[in-house]
């Protein structure tokens, strides 16, 4: 007889206390039954954690430790190695450039970044000189907001360790929308390019409301007094019109590169369309043209977190890391995904037009919300040294368990293949920008 049918049969009885016992022990067994099979999603457990962990030495010197013998035989076995960040740190940046000491007697052709081509061309060109950091505050002092992330000279000493490590050839890819204040470099870049006498006067109306908005940006810090902001569609299709006519294939490149970036902010500041997805497009078409350019490259990829997960983003965006997967997987290569995150620490951000930049302190153990970091965080060994980061090799995650994870961890655990969490991040600091006087 069931349980059901007991129940029923005390009840009918008259014996209601036993049957209302026997109906409570009938649904603890279901629960139980029910748990055992449809488990709650929760995260990997902290025994999981540490056996896929590893402790990893940073410094000036090299990478140590076992993490370190880890992350060096899945970057040697790898053509296209991602690492996914949060921005604006001293620590990642060094760690990175590390990564490429990795890469380089494989072979590192180049490093593809977050900032727009026409930015990192001008980074490129002064990476290898002895006062880059003064070159590119006096860039960024002259076109206010045109850098993004290589204004720091934490991402410029990156740039030249691994320009150093890697030889002659290697290069930066810039394959993002160009940043906020960009319109006066690539205006500068279309003049430079030799228009004929149309496209010229049709680029030179425009370079004058560009400084008008430039001036009036810096005194007021907001990037919606910049061009890429308050020019008009009409102004764009007058210019784009008299470009077409004598401007040249280099100029007509210029001016795309800006009316693509102005529609992308567009879209973002009016909530209109899909900016994130048409941004991560065009990283993917200027990614495609690259290596199109250059067969056979093997390149090292730095970029926010969000950017670089091989399946489904945290905005459900197949963002670069999943085109770069993908085309891994057709060349028949391997395409390595690495997020690197802090525990806690200050971190820096924007802050307006030309302003040095905002600092704030973290600490995700402490942060509401769910966040990876907090299991991480817990799983570290005991004996390990303070000052050394945790790996965990994500790959060992993965199986039937990951159905079971939270969407968080399945996310994770499924879009990278390894995770290091640093124990302290430090904010980095802004070059060529201008100090404000308190009000």
């Amino acid at each position: 007889m069931s349980m059901k049918s007991w129940v029923k049969l005390l009840a009918a009885m008259g014996l209601g206390a036993i049957a209302s016992q026997a109906q409570a022990q009938a649904q603890a067994q279901a629960q139980a039954q029910a748990a055992a099979q449809n488990p709650q999603p929760a995260p990997p457990s902290a025994e999981s954690l540490a056996q896929a962990g590893a402790a990893l030495k940073v410094g000036p010197d090299g990478l140590s430790g076992p993490g370190a013998e880890i992350l060096a035989q899945a970057v040697a076995a790898s053509r296209y190695v991602m690492v996914g960040e949060s921005h604006h740190s001293r620590e990642i940046p060094a760690f990175t450039a590390q990564v490429c000491r990795l890469m380089a007697p494989g072979g590192l052709t180049a490093m593809a970044v977050e900032m727009g081509p026409e930015a990192a061309r001008a980074i490129d060109a002064d990476m290898r000189a002895p006062d880059r950091d003064q070159r590119i505050a006096d860039f960024a002092r002259g076109h206010p907001d045109a850098l993004i992330f290589f204004n720091s000279p934490d991402e410029a000493r990156m740039a030249a360790d691994c320009a150093a490590a890697a030889g002659p050839d290697f290069a930066l890819w810039g394959l993002d929308q160009e940043f906020l204040g960009a319109s006066g470099h690539l205006l500068e870049q279309m003049l430079a390019a030799g228009p004929g006498p149309v496209a010229r006067a049709a680029i030179q109306a425009l370079s004058e409301q560009e400084r008008e908005a430039t001036r009036e940006a810096l005194e007021s810090g907001s990037p919606g007094d910049l061009l890429l902001f308050t020019v008009t569609d009409e102004t764009l299709e007058r210019t784009r019109a008299a470009v077409a006519r004598d401007g040249g294939d280099r100029v007509g490149e210029l001016f795309e590169a800006l009316a693509e970036t102005h529609a992308i902010y567009q879209a973002s500041q009016k909530g209109q369309g899909d900016p994130n997805g048409r941004r991560a497009r065009l990283m993917k078409r200027t990614l495609a043209g690259r290596l199109a350019e250059n067969p056979g490259a093997r390149v090292l990829m730095k970029f926010g977190g969000w950017h670089l997960y091989k399946s489904l983003n945290p905005l459900d965006q197949r963002d670069l890391g999943a085109f770069v997967a993908e085309r891994a997987d057709g060349e028949g290569v391997n395409a390595l995904h690495v997020a690197v995150l802090g525990t806690r620490g200050s971190e820096a951000g924007y802050n307006g037009v030309g302003r040095p930049a905002a600092v704030r302190t973290f600490d995700a153990l402490t942060e509401e919300g769910e966040d990876w970091r907090k299991e991480v965080a817990l799983a570290r060994p005991a004996d390990m040294a303070a000052e050394d980061w945790f790996l965990v090799d994500l790959r060992r995650l993965r199986g039937p368990a990951a159905a079971n994870y939270t969407p968080e961890w399945r996310r994770l655990a499924l879009g990278y293949d390894i995770a290091i969490l640093a124990p302290t991040l430090s904010a980095t600091r802004f070059l060529g920008a201008r100090e404000v006087a308190a009000p």
